[in-house]
């Protein structure tokens, strides 16, 4: 036997194997989804792979029947009083597609909407605005990398025709995180873009490329990890009387939330007490004085998001969520900072034209509104339902006219005092 023939045998399968995935990963052919099974486990999933991924999300927003939510953790809690479960019992004429988990901030929802493309386009969105996510500094690098996407930072430098104050501002931004930094090739073509110029045409070759790769994971993988709400979603339905009557439904929200939050007098569910804050009493009381979400670069993050929506033309209801005045008076966070917070972001959304905004920071002390700390619970769902639902089914023929203005990248933005807002 040549030794031609012993190295072939020994190496060859190994090579034909790499040949073969290759082809497998940069061939140009599409996956097929069984959509309607996969679009409603994925709708209430909430997984990684669905966010950082494009396939199934885009496949669902574009079709008529699921309507994007944009948050992070206050999705992921479902009870008898929780949009997807509304939706499905009063067989509303949309379903939410949960697009949110616990962490996701304005940059990353911003780079998931640029990646929808089209398919946002004349869409009614909900976005729900956490006022936690507006610390000192932003989003957390621990937070950035869970929900980073390699393929959506890569189409938004690939569909790149001229370069904005939009993608100075984004390419700059991720510029802060060491993920993105160790990526060469993106680094410089990041450069390139805060520069104002294009990326150079190799970048651009090698970023295609990686488009083309992490596509075909994503059309592979983007299933592993998605576990459908459906079970939680129909027992959440069975208390819930059948015809949709909000004073009864207020009522039966009353007593649930009674029934829940009976171990402690917070107002906060009995599991989330006993599990996350029972033993940390004393170490929690006082704890939050020194917070404050008046200033942060989450400010020209959320930027990002109005600029990809006013792009799309996209018809947007604002939720802004209190957060529990038992908890704050507690913990020492101030409530009249929170009101100065929500000054500012109402500020920000109106003065460019996005003027439907649930703002509910009022509500902190409204009897069982909240599910915790700072998760809107059965009562909260029920008063953003009274926003949300007409929203969504009524059909608006008013054409939105947006006013954007780049000012609100700046630091001096970031860092302005509400009192100052005229």
């Amino acid at each position: 036997m040549s030794m031609k023939k012993k190295l072939f045998g020994i190496f060859g399968p190994i090579l034909i194997s790499a040949v073969l995935l290759v082809i497998f990963f940069f061939a140009p052919f599409k996956m097929d989804m069984d959509s309607k099974n996969v679009l409603a486990d994925a709708s209430t999933s909430m997984a990684t792979n669905v966010l950082r991924g494009n396939a199934i999300k885009n496949k669902a927003i574009d079709s008529k029947e699921y309507i994007p939510f944009f948050g992070s953790s206050e999705l992921s809690r479902i009870s008898p009083f929780h949009p997807s479960v509304l939706a499905e019992k009063y067989d509303r004429n949309y379903r939410p597609f949960l697009l949110g988990a616990p962490g996701t901030q304005s940059l990353t929802q911003a780079l998931m909407m640029q990646s929808m493309g089209e398919n946002l386009s004349h869409k009614k969105v909900v976005f729900i605005i956490s006022p936690q996510w507006f610390v000192k500094d932003g989003v957390t690098n621990d937070y950035f990398n869970a929900y980073y996407s390699e393929l959506q930072t890569y189409q938004w430098v690939s569909d790149l025709k001229q370069v904005t104050a939009d993608d100075v501002y984004l390419a700059k931004r991720l510029m802060d995180f060491p993920k993105v930094k160790e990526d060469k090739r993106l680094d410089h073509a990041l450069k390139d873009i805060i520069s104002g110029q294009l990326p150079s045409e190799s970048d651009k070759q090698y970023i295609d490329l990686m488009i083309n790769m992490f596509s075909r994971e994503d059309e592979l993988f983007s299933k592993i990890g998605m576990v459908s709400k459906e079970k939680a979603i129909e027992k959440a339905k069975k208390p819930l009387p059948n015809l949709y009557n909000v004073n009864k439904l207020d009522q039966l929200a009353a007593e649930i939330g009674q029934k829940a939050t009976s171990n402690n007098s917070f107002e906060i569910s009995n599991q989330f007490y006993e599990k996350r804050l029972k033993k940390k009493l004393n170490r929690l009381e006082n704890a939050q004085k020194q917070l404050d979400y008046r200033f942060s670069p989450e400010f020209s993050d959320l930027q990002l998001v109005l600029s990809q929506l006013a792009q799309d033309n996209a018809e947007v209801l604002f939720i802004i969520p209190p957060v529990n005045k038992h908890w704050s008076d507690f913990t020492g966070l101030s409530q009249e900072m929170l009101q100065e917070f929500a000054k500012k972001v109402k500020y920000q959304l109106t003065s460019q034209g996005f003027t439907n905004i649930a703002d509910f920071t009022k509500d902190c002390d409204t009897q069982y509104f909240m599910a915790d700390t700072i998760h809107l619970g059965w009562r909260g769902w029920l008063a953003a339902d009274q926003r949300i639902q007409p929203f969504l089914e009524k059909d608006s023929s008013k054409k939105i006219t947006y006013k954007l203005d780049p000012s609100f990248y700046s630091k001096e933005w970031q860092q302005k005092e509400p009192t100052n807002i005229k």
